[in-house]
């Protein structure tokens, strides 16, 4: 089986899964007792005010809120290829899609850094703990790595925040703009803003998944390290460094790769208590918000949006995988 009909297959059996996954991304959104009215009206309540039943009566068919479940489901669904997501009722009655347009770029910027930063520092890191076995600098990073996993991401939000204001004596205190670039049109000045805040949250997000990576890595190597091809390739006269990159980094790399798909969701809900914690403008407080308020299209698309990314994650890992061991495609 060649690589294009593996792709192929792939990509076949992603697209039930999306669909049986929105189909319960609409169910667990459903399942809290009562819906957006019904939060409204004690919101209301709690300022003081009161609604009358007619109002709630009138948003309620205005929303479909009246409607049986797979009527719902499908006025929800029905939008998708047009790009309507449905109304955010706890946002003005803003669109789905708009919001999305504003926050969806920079949670996958953000996500991607993160990732992007995980495995880069984590794999070379892990390699050279393993071919440094049992010295000072093996245990000082193995160290660092139960120390790393061991503090949830928002924590590691709040000592940041904590470390840039009275410490640092730093105006940060979240958000990835100053205030003069908040709400403004895109420019050189605005980028470079933008780059300046990205550090702080790619640290707190990444860290934990850095560390499990290498001491995931670190252990891949230490095992394929003692395997007999290691040793023939060492008694062919090969360098040190031809015998770690070519033959055994390869291989002991393939658990990483396949292990996309744990990393990814481990991120992304990361990201979102980071996001919060710091305040960006990411779809997690808004994820957030739209769960409190009950909000079924908001809520309901930002979960089908992480479920769906989380399948393209699983996809391109298992297609790295089979370009990274071509003995997968004979499965």
């Amino acid at each position: 089986m060649g690589m294009l009909t593996y792709i192929l297959r792939r990509i076949m059996l992603a697209i039930p899964l999306i669909i049986l996954i929105s189909m319960l991304c609409f169910i667990i959104i459903q399942l809290p007792p009562g819906d957006y009215i019904s939060s409204y009206r004690a919101m209301v309540a709690a300022r003081g005010g009161w609604v009358k039943d007619v109002v709630l009566s009138m948003l309620r068919e205005r929303y479909g809120l009246d409607q049986p479940f797979y009527i719902q489901y499908w006025k929800w669904v029905s939008g998708f290829p047009k790009g309507d997501f449905g109304i955010a009722m706890s946002i003005s009655n803003t669109p789905v899609r708009e919001l999305l347009r504003e926050r969806l770029p920079l949670t996958l910027i953000l996500n991607f850094l993160a990732f992007l930063f995980t495995m880069s520092v984590a794999i070379p890191i892990g390699v050279f703990s393993a071919t440094h076995k049992y010295n000072i600098a093996d245990y000082l990073l193995t160290f660092v790595a139960f120390l790393g996993i061991s503090i949830p991401g928002f924590v590691l939000a709040l000592a940041i925040i904590f470390m840039s204001v009275f410490v640092f004596g730093s105006s940060y205190i979240g958000n990835l703009f100053s205030y003069e670039f908040i709400d403004v049109p895109w420019s050189w000045a605005r980028v470079l803003d933008f780059l300046k805040h990205l550090p702080a949250p790619i640290v707190a997000i990444g860290v934990a998944g850095f560390c499990n990576t290498m001491r995931i890595m670190r252990g891949n190597m230490l095992d394929v390290l003692g395997q007999q091809y290691i040793q023939t390739a060492r008694a062919k006269g090969l360098r040190e460094k031809i015998v770690i990159r070519r033959h055994a980094l390869r291989i002991a790399i393939n658990p990483i790769i396949s292990r996309v798909g744990v990393y990814l969701p481990e991120i992304l809900a990361t990201e979102m208590l980071v996001s919060i914690v710091l305040n960006l403008p990411t779809i997690g407080p808004l994820f957030y918000q739209s769960l409190l308020a009950q909000d079924m299209y908001l809520a309901g698309t930002i979960l089908l949006i992480i479920a769906v990314l989380l399948v393209i994650g699983n996809l391109l890992a298992d297609i790295f995988l089979a370009w990274s061991d071509p003995r997968i495609l004979f499965d």
